[in-house]
């Protein structure tokens, strides 16, 4: 199952970044997807198959927190 992401999705990542967030938004899409880490604006670049791998959901735009 595809999963669908555009350029500014915020996604969920498998594993936690160093910093303990593991929401990231999307800022750059290609054969190479860019993310920015939502607490420390880290920015990490892989490859789409890495990415699909890496990706546990998209989140609804409209979803509260």
């Amino acid at each position: 199952m595809e999963k669908k992401y555009n350029l500014n999705s915020i996604v969920t990542m498998k594993k936690n970044h160093a910093c303990g967030s593991n929401e990231w938004t999307i800022t750059r899409v290609g054969a190479d997807i860019k993310i920015r880490c939502n607490k420390c604006h880290h920015e990490v670049m892989m490859d789409r198959l890495e990415f699909n791998k890496k990706l546990k959901k998209v989140c609804d735009p409209n979803e509260t927190k």
